[in-house]
């Protein structure tokens, strides 16, 4: 048997939904063919890939392995496809938020005059690792660790942590501040995106309470809004200014690492060129 996108398809909607009634219904196929259809992807692959055991259908170890795979093969194929596309080849460099802050202007400017061939596509994906592991973008922006399966990754900066805090707040007054300092307000996390949790504090000064946002939208807004502080890197300040935020530089807080990251092989040939001016326009030693 030759395995089509529908394949693919099926098992990512069954994957994503837990049950093959809600999958068919939104492939408004019958509950039986998509069935069929799951069936003849494990026995081309050889392997069980859902777990049809409970009522709510979950991922066996082969089928969650598989997942990745099976989304960036769908998602290259929906590019390819793409008519608005037709005729280029744009090169997709994803992040999760504050792109590369105060260099993003340079390196779009840069890449335009040296490869003006080439689109540079810079997209916001809110996940951890801007997409790159489902195959939404060619190239990734990853802050913290960037250790992912069959993925390459380059360091380029180190950024420092700073508080967003509200402007009239009395925490904004001060020049610089400490996670002890933070503690006694809530604090924005983002558990979708964002590397700032409650662990990056001393057991002596956990802080007391926090506020689950799931974009950098919110995370702004929550603090705009006075009911949170933030915890974020440099970049932030440059990528999302407001009158209403001011940004103060933490002493204690370990500073972040800044990577690019992509697939092996790269999934554009166009990657390692942008390698090479994003490490010439950051110049870390």
């Amino acid at each position: 048997m030759t395995v089509e996108l529908r394949h693919l398809r099926a098992f990512l909607a069954i994957s994503a939904t837990g049950a093959i009634t809600r999958a068919a219904a939104e492939l408004h196929v019958t509950q039986p063919a998509l069935s069929r259809t799951l069936r003849q992807l494990e026995e081309h692959l050889g392997v069980r890939l859902v777990d049809r055991s409970t009522h709510h259908l979950s991922l066996t170890p082969a089928g969650q392995a598989f997942e990745s795979r099976a989304a960036a093969a769908v998602a290259a194929v929906d590019d390819v496809l793409d008519p608005s596309r037709a005729g280029t080849w744009p090169l997709r460099l994803g992040h999760a938020w504050s792109a590369l802050g105060v260099h993003t202007t340079t390196l779009l400017r840069r890449w335009k005059q040296e490869h003006p061939r080439t689109p540079l596509e810079l997209l916001r994906v809110d996940e951890r690792d801007a997409g790159l592991a489902r195959g939404a973008v060619d190239i990734a922006i990853v802050r913290g660790p960037a250790d992912l399966s069959g993925v390459r990754s380059v360091p380029l900066l180190v950024e420092q942590r700073v508080a967003a805090v509200p402007t009239d707040s009395p925490l904004a007054s001060q020049a610089q501040l400490t996670l002890a300092d933070l503690a006694s307000s809530p604090i924005a996390v983002n558990r979708i995106a964002g590397i700032t949790t409650p662990d990056l504090w001393p057991a002596s000064s956990t802080p007391a309470n926090t506020v689950i946002v799931t974009n950098t939208d919110d995370w702004l807004a929550t603090i705009i809004a006075g009911r949170a502080i933030g915890l974020t890197v440099t970049a932030t300040s440059v990528m999302y200014s407001h009158p209403a935020v001011t940004y103060v530089p933490v002493l204690d807080a370990p500073e972040v690492i800044v990577h690019l990251a992509w697939q092996q092989p790269p999934t554009h040939p166009a990657v390692p060129e942008l390698v090479a001016l994003a490490q010439s326009i950051t110049a870390l030693p």
